[in-house]
């Protein structure tokens, strides 16, 4: 992959001991068990944010700084792409910066979040999803993108899934098993956004992943194993808004992506969701006191 900027040649770039956000482009795809193509979504994503506006609507989230790191080496076992990547987050979590891992698989996420344990023991995974990713295995592989969540589960972490609709009995009694809080689409077309609240007892800190798929397929069909019944996009932005408004976001992925030709609306939803995220996050008082930004927000 060459060089490419997130947002392109209107934002300079920041280095990476003043910036904020960092950009993490890591192209892996080894468990993919449908459709293919999601190692071509850091590239895609970096592309089409190029064509994003610096006023988010509300406020520049890139006068805090983006770093762009170069795209990850994602040869090799899936065991040591993911030993890189969790290095990585590590590193960025260490200056006190916010990871944006741009996907590639699923499996990544267990990396990502491994990675931020090991500077912050008291955080929950909120994870946007059509699957529920809680498999003990798939095709053989415990580092599935569709056991990605059961890994997680295992580090002693709680999980939010929002936007579930798709899922094996396997998970589905693990879900009833292990109480793991989720509200499935279908309650969100019911209820309304309101529906999705998280408990009471969970952390103030928070790492969000989200998978393209949790879109309803009329807006990101290009992903490996689209659901229909999905969410829909202001659907989503009601939902950051409200996580952002009380609780610290330690870093965020974006997952599953599978460029498609003709297809770069989906690719600059992606775009827009990452940079929204981050608007998100420096709009937010209680993540401006944690991060100690002073850029205005507006």
């Amino acid at each position: 992959m060459r060089s490419l900027s997130f947002h392109g040649d209107d934002v300079v770039p920041s280095s990476p001991d003043t910036a904020l956000f960092h950009i993490l482009p890591v192209p892996l795809e080894e468990t993919v068990s449908y459709g293919g193509g999601t190692a071509d979504g850091p590239r895609a994503i970096l592309e089409a944010s190029r064509q994003l506006e610096l006023f988010d609507g509300r406020s520049v989230p890139a006068d805090c700084g983006i770093y762009t790191a170069e795209a990850m080496d994602c040869s090799g076992t899936i065991d040591e792409s993911l030993e890189r990547l969790a290095r990585r987050v590590s590193g960025v979590a260490a200056r006190r910066a916010v990871p944006v891992t741009l996907g590639g698989e699923h499996s990544l996420t267990a990396a990502c979040v491994s990675a931020i344990k090991e500077h912050h023991r008291d955080f929950g995974v909120i994870q946007f999803d059509a699957h529920a990713d809680l498999r003990h295995a798939y095709e053989g592989s415990k580092n599935s993108h569709a056991s990605v969540m059961r890994r997680i589960w295992e580090m002693g972490l709680p999980i939010y899934q929002i936007g579930t609709r798709s899922y094996c009995l396997e998970e589905h009694h693990l879900r009833q098993k292990e109480e793991i809080a989720h509200v499935n689409a279908e309650i969100i077309w019911r209820q309304g956004t309101a529906a999705a609240v998280l408990p009471g007892d969970f952390p103030e800190k928070v790492y969000i992943t989200f998978d393209a798929d949790c879109f309803d397929v009329s807006l990101m069909a290009a992903t490996g194993t689209p659901v229909p019944g999905g969410l829909l996009w202001h659907q989503v932005m009601a939902l950051l808004e409200n996580i952002f408004c009380d609780r610290i976001c330690l870093g965020f992925d974006l997952v599953e992506l599978a460029p498609q030709p003709g297809m770069h609306g989906a690719t600059f939803t992606m775009a827009q969701l990452a940079y929204v995220i981050m608007g998100y996050l420096v709009r937010s008082d209680i993540n401006r006191d944690f991060y100690d930004i002073t850029a205005s927000p507006g």
